[in-house]
Formats: C-alpha cells, structure tokens, sequence
C-alpha cells in the first residue's frame, strides 16, 4: 500500500520520543527498531473520530503518558485519505510550538496506523465552549495570543493551517490552547484551486466560491473563532448550507449588543473578503482589545525578538 510508506523521518526528529518522564528521564532512543503497540500500555479512550479513536497511553519503559491515535486503513483508502495523513504526519512532526500539538512519531501494522500524540489533559474548547456557552473577553482574549502566535510561527514555516475551528483545539494541563488536527494543512503557497476541505462555517469566502488561496484563509479563521468564543455561535451560521454559503460569500452577520467596540474592531478587521484586507497576526497580537485583556504573552515573538536582540549585539 503506497500510501503507508511514508518517508521515514531520521530517529532524532520521529522515531524518538523526545519527552521526559518522571525524575526528568528521558525516553530511551528506539535505535533502528520501530515502534509496535506493545510498547504501549492503553488507557481509556478519549475521543472518537471518523477513522479511528484517540486513547490515553502510556510508553512502557519510561512510563510517559500520551495519546494515541489510532486509525484503521480501510476507512482511511475507502475516504481517499490517505494524502491527509501522510501530509499530516510531514508537517505537524517538525513543529515545535507550546501551542500546537506534538506529534512525536507514528508506527503502523497489517489493519491500523498509530499516530503517537502529545496529551492534552483539559480536552476540546468545543466541549469546554459547549458548557459554558461562550467565553469572557479576557479567556477569549489569551485564546487570541496563543493563536496567533502559533498561526505565525506556523505561516513563518510555510504552512497554512486550514482548518482552524474549536473541535480542533485542545487544552494543555495549565489550560493553555493548542492547535491540533493538521490534516487539512498544505506547505504554503496553496496555488491549486481550493477543495472544500474543514467546516463551512470557518471556510472563508476565496475557498467557497473555488478561488486560489494562500496563509490569509487562517485570518478569516480566526476571526470566525474569536466571534464564536465571544458569542456562543459562528458569525454565519444558518439554517441551511445555502444560506451559510450566501453568508459568507458577502460576509453579512451582525454583533449582539453585548459585543464590545474593540472585540468587533478586531473581528471586523479578520473577516475582510479581500484576504490582502484582514489584518495581519502581528497585528491581531498588537491589537489594544487583545492586550488589554489577554493574560498571556506571546512565545514564538517573544523567542524571535531575543534572537534578533543577540544577532545585533
């Protein structure tokens, strides 16, 4: 099966769990052997999906605790998916960012492949946004940082996420939010013509209407997040797909009076239908309704500026 030979990435970077377990020791490098699911102890399971479900496990001999992924190959070739993993597995194992999930490695048998995952302790904001409704300007502010800051670091790698929406953003162990479910994403620039890949709620209007597109459909997204966060509901949800599709294509949705003026500045300002009009990340991260609430800073800037500081030193 072609689609299972994926280029094997080098020890040091897939094949290894660079994690640490308790007492601060590492895990063992697997030197040229693979990993198999019986170096694994499985857990509970912690969510369903399309092709597979993800488990709580934890790797025998180091006894960290992760999850895995595991996806069943005949569903995977019956949805001509398997582009997605692949693609997936390429881009999500070499980002390294406190906001985006970590994919340590992957391994695969005769039925199944298994995609060895960070664990991310507080679950989906889905779940976290379903129970409480909606979110207050300071959570949904911090949510905004650490966004935008990992969409940057992102962009600056050459990749466009896609598929920005809350079931595919999960919550670390101090509640911090990290970006996960690259399969939708592709190496910037995106000249073919767009497949209507993800949610149509969060697609922006270049994508529905079949129009190339590049890293500005993540803005849109964004944008679409911050309203649903703010107010319980994406700004273009509707009754049917026509009238989503309507909606969106000459971007008309209205603000409950709740909203105050500097959230509706910065969302107006992300849900531009020309992509060269919404405003760029660096600016969303500059923007004084998200300073002003957010209680965190950004990482990847905060890194780049001390880098550029000891450059001109």
């Amino acid at each position: 099966m072609k689609m299972y030979q994926i280029q094997q990435l080098r020890p040091k970077e897939s094949q290894i769990l660079k994690m640490k377990a308790k007492g601060d020791q590492k895990v063992k490098p697997k030197s040229k052997k693979q990993w198999s699911l019986d170096d694994f102890e499985i857990g509970r399971p912690l969510g369903k999906g399309k092709f597979g479900n993800v488990y709580l496990a934890r790797e025998k001999e180091s006894k960290f605790i992760l999850a895995l992924k595991v996806l069943f190959k005949t569903q995977l070739e019956k949805a001509g998916v398997e582009h997605q993993l692949r693609r997936e597995v390429e881009i999500q194992s070499h980002l390294r960012h406190p906001n985006i999930l970590r994919l340590y490695g992957y391994f695969h048998d005769a039925t199944r492949v298994y995609l060895i995952l960070e664990h991310a302790p507080r679950g989906e904001v889905y779940k976290e946004l379903k129970k409480l409704t909606k979110f207050d300007e300071q959570r949904t502010a911090t949510y905004m940082t650490e966004l935008a800051d990992a969409l940057l670091y992102c962009h600056s790698k050459r990749v466009i996420h896609r598929d920005i929406k809350p079931e595919n953003l999960l919550l670390g162990s101090n509640g911090e939010l990290k970006i996960a479910d690259f399969g939708w994403s592709v190496h910037a620039p995106s000249s073919r013509r767009s497949t209507l890949c993800g949610t149509l709620d969060y697609l922006p209007p270049e994508m529905i209407e079949g129009r190339t597109h590049d890293e500005k459909v993540d803005l849109w997204s964004l944008g679409v997040l911050c309203y649903e966060f703010l107010v319980g509901k994406p700004p273009f949800e509707a009754e049917t797909y026509q009238e989503t599709y309507r909606a969106i294509s000459r971007v008309d949705y209205r603000f409950p009076p709740f909203v105050t003026e500097g959230a509706r500045d910065l969302i107006s300002k992300l849900l531009k239908h020309d992509p060269k009009h919404r405003l760029p990340l660096d600016d969303v991260l500059k923007h004084p309704w998200v300073t002003s609430n957010s209680i965190k800073s950004p990482k990847h800037k905060i890194v780049e500026a001390t880098v550029a500081n000891k450059t001109q030193s």
